[in-house]
């Protein structure tokens, strides 16, 4: 299945969430066709219009947004007197049912990539009563293993990067969560030292994560990169703020009245854990989908061809 043609937004706005925070929404395609939410990965990495090629826009109304402190959504993460603390998955899960109020819509289906995996499969976990289906790529749970597999697991297999990646923490903070350390430098009062820890941050991300000269293209701007880094391990170095290690992975059972279809390359390096087939044997409604010689990279060929396949086949329920 080809992407859709590009489309641009019919309505957009500020929503204001509350904490002083305002989120970008915009919709596009059929006002009255099936609601459908795409939920950006990072994160803190912002919605793109490429997004909106997923979905048949004759058939669907969709809704992409900036996650808090992401994108346009205001203020931005990477300034250092946001305040964090607001940012998390019951703040984002709050967001989504806000703007789904805010919107008019009764029941969506959920798309997530990465990060946008683990709140949409959180968000249809404790509102299973507001989605239709869920379709989600580059799958991650939010787990500790799959933090620790990411920032210090990989180092085994890019030793050159991982030697430069924990040489830029402070001797005491080299044998601990990476995450975390860099978190704290990324809250450094000192400039300087935030503009070196991003830089660092996303030189490891582009290390371990290949990925279109798109997507490495924009750490190449410093308020991204700053933004980005910060809301990353934000969350990767406090547990995703899941509350209990695992629970996205425990509680697959609630999702057993939802269809949903997982897309993923068999060159991930999430895979090492098992994560997205123990998901899928724990959720009796999906479908998982394994696209051969792909890593982390919704854009892969095959990937977004079979996300549209699976868009298309909800669109018809």
């Amino acid at each position: 299945m080809p992407l859709y043609p590009e489309i641009e937004p019919y309505d957009h706005g500020m929503l204001d969430v509350g904490d002083g925070n305002r989120v970008y929404w915009e919709t596009s395609g059929n006002p009255h066709g099936k609601p459908a939410v795409v939920l950006h990965g990072g994160p803190g990495s912002g919605c793109t219009p490429w997004a909106r090629r997923l979905f048949d826009p004759d058939a669907y109304r969709i809704v992409l947004l900036d996650q808090r402190g992401a994108g346009r959504s205001t203020p931005p993460a990477s300034a250092y007197d946001t305040d964090m603390s607001v940012n998390t998955i019951p703040h984002l899960i709050a967001d989504l049912e806000l703007l789904r109020r805010q919107l008019g819509i009764e029941r969506w289906l959920v798309w997530g990539v990465s990060f946008g995996s683990v709140l949409g499969l959180r968000y249809a976990q404790t509102h299973p009563e507001a989605v239709t289906e869920v379709v989600l790529t580059g799958i991650t749970t939010g787990s500790d293993a799959e933090v620790a597999l990411l920032t210090r697991g990989l180092g085994k297999i890019f030793p050159d990067a991982f030697e430069r990646f924990v040489g830029e923490l402070p001797d005491g903070e080299r044998d601990g969560n990476p995450a975390a350390a860099y978190n704290r430098l990324l809250e450094s009062p000192d400039i300087e030292v935030r503009e070196r820890a991003a830089r660092a941050w996303t030189d490891w991300e582009t290390a371990i994560v290949p990925a279109p000269p798109r997507s490495v293209a924009r750490y190449e701007d410093p308020v991204f990169r700053l933004g980005f880094a910060r809301t990353v391990t934000h969350y990767w170095g406090n547990g995703h703020f899941l509350g209990e290690d695992g629970v996205v992975l425990r509680d697959a059972h609630l999702l057993k009245d939802i269809p949903g279809t997982l897309v993923q390359g068999s060159l991930d390096f999430g895979n090492f854990l098992g994560i997205v087939w123990r998901l899928h044997q724990a959720w009796p409604g999906s479908e998982l989908v394994v696209i051969d010689e792909v890593g982390h990279n919704a854009g892969a060929p095959g990937v977004a061809q079979a996300m549209v396949a699976a868009t298309d086949k909800y669109a018809r329920r």
